[in-house]
């Protein structure tokens, strides 16, 4: 589980455990890590083993780190990522794109080539992508978050492709607004009230909770059942760029 010290990442740690997966947590932040594996253990009756892994997906040597550590593999989350900023094209701060793409895309492919072989291995591999409606659906403030979550979707399409000879599914979670403690406060670079501007006035934005299930559905499904792509958005939500808010 990439991405695991927060957010998505640890909601769907929490609900993987809850459905017996031994977990491997993974990401930089080592003692958030420590952290969410002693709440696991003490929350999760009987929970499997859980093991944090210090890890930065644009540094090979921490992926290759990773991947020596791991014994076996049925199921990757590739979830770290994220945004940052609402520059236009014109406007773009272009190492604030190279972080996204490093992230989003190159990040998603260096980890998934490196336990690639233990996932073919496992005889029923799983490999789940947590993209976004941003991959999909392209909207005015989002072109650099556009291009790197266009880039891992299709990363996503050309891995099924690859892969279908071997005992691997793909699956793509697409999760349109989802409020979390930190993805759009990265995005807004700490700016705590730039940060609450995207979720004012939506009465019920999702939850990582709401993507960890979706998760937690997909994998759990037969091996020979491969969930192609689950969209996952708030009711009130119909696009990436057009939602209902309440006065």
């Amino acid at each position: 589980m990439t991405g695991a010290s927060s957010g998505i990442g640890a909601a769907t740690a929490r609900r993987l455990a809850a459905e017996g997966f031994n977990v491997v947590l993974a990401a930089r932040r080592r003692d958030r890590l420590d952290d969410l594996a002693k709440e696991i253990a003490g929350t999760v009756p009987g929970a499997a083993k859980i093991v944090p892994v210090t890890l930065d997906v644009t540094s090979q040597e921490s992926v290759d780190a990773l991947a020596d550590a791991v014994g076996g593999c049925h199921v990757l989350v590739n979830n770290a990522g994220g945004a940052v900023g609402l520059d236009s094209v014109a406007g773009a701060d272009l190492d604030d794109w190279r972080t996204m793409y490093e992230t989003n895309v190159l990040g998603l492919v260096r980890v998934t080539k490196a336990l690639l072989p233990k996932l073919v291995e496992s005889g029923e591999g799983h490999v789940v992508n947590i993209t976004s409606l941003a991959g999909h659906v392209a909207y005015e403030g989002g072109a650099g978050y556009n291009a790197a979550k266009f880039g891992a979707y299709a990363v996503n399409e050309v891995m099924r492709l690859e892969l279908v000879a071997q005992p691997v599914r793909i699956t793509e979670v697409a999760p349109g607004l989802v409020k979390t403690e930190e993805f759009s406060l990265v995005r807004f670079k700490g700016d705590e009230a730039k940060a609450e501007k995207p979720y004012e006035g939506v009465p019920e934005p999702l939850v990582a909770e709401d993507v960890a299930d979706c998760v937690a559905w997909a994998v759990t499904r037969p091996p020979h059942v491969n969930i192609d792509r689950i969209d996952v958005q708030p009711r009130v939500q119909a696009a990436p760029y057009k939602l209902h808010r309440e006065a």
